[in-house]
């Protein structure tokens, strides 16, 4: 009776390690070495070098300098990530999209143009870094403005930072907003640049 308590506790403890210890830190040494960015955290850093924020969180632009993310069903929170709950014939859904609307197309000063659904709709987690081109072309004119630069400048540096599809077939082309707006301060910086919203 000894013996099989002490083999069950020798094999309680080796599991133990095992589980908690052993492959905890094969996962986590293998993460640092072959996809240390990603297993930290993708964090992206400004050019002072100061950590503010990371390049799968969305964040919050207001200026008129920034291309302005995908709204945001929890504030842009990412300790709470999670989507509005709305379905698409509710009526307070469709009053937000319909204001929304209404203020992308006072600001971008358009006319005829359709405004892109994901540029007033949030995304399931309600922290999708990403818009699609068409969502980030037209808000060109205003940001080359504000800057002061050609709007030819700001359509360059968007095509830099387009992404393709996932292996050519997955999903669409898409722009990280928060790469972007980096960018944007690298190459045409201001005398007072506003800092991003570096809230977790």
């Amino acid at each position: 009776m000894i013996a099989d308590l002490l083999r069950g506790l020798r094999f309680a403890a080796i599991t133990l390690a095992v589980v908690s210890g052993a492959y905890p830190l094969a996962v986590w040494s293998i993460g640092q070495v072959a996809f240390p960015v990603r297993a930290n955290g993708s964090l992206v850093t400004g050019a002072d070098g100061h950590i503010v924020g990371s390049s799968l969180v969305a964040q919050a632009f207001t200026g008129e300098r920034y291309f302005h993310s995908r709204p945001s069903g929890v504030d842009y929170n990412a300790a709470s990530t999670g989507g509005t709950n709305y379905g698409p014939t509710n009526p307070d859904h469709l009053d937000a999209v319909r204001t929304r609307v209404a203020a992308v197309r006072t600001r971008e000063r358009l006319v005829s143009i359709a405004v892109p659904a994901d540029l007033v709709t949030a995304s399931g987690a309600g922290l999708d870094p990403h818009l699609s081109p068409q969502s980030i072309a037209i808000q060109v004119g205003r940001v080359a403005a504000a800057r002061g630069v050609t709007t030819d400048a700001v359509r360059r540096l968007v095509a830099a930072h387009t992404e393709p599809p996932t292996l050519g077939v997955l999903g669409r082309a898409r722009v990280n907003v928060v790469l972007l707006n980096l960018a944007l301060d690298a190459a045409f910086p201001a005398t007072s640049t506003p800092r991003l919203d570096t809230r977790s």
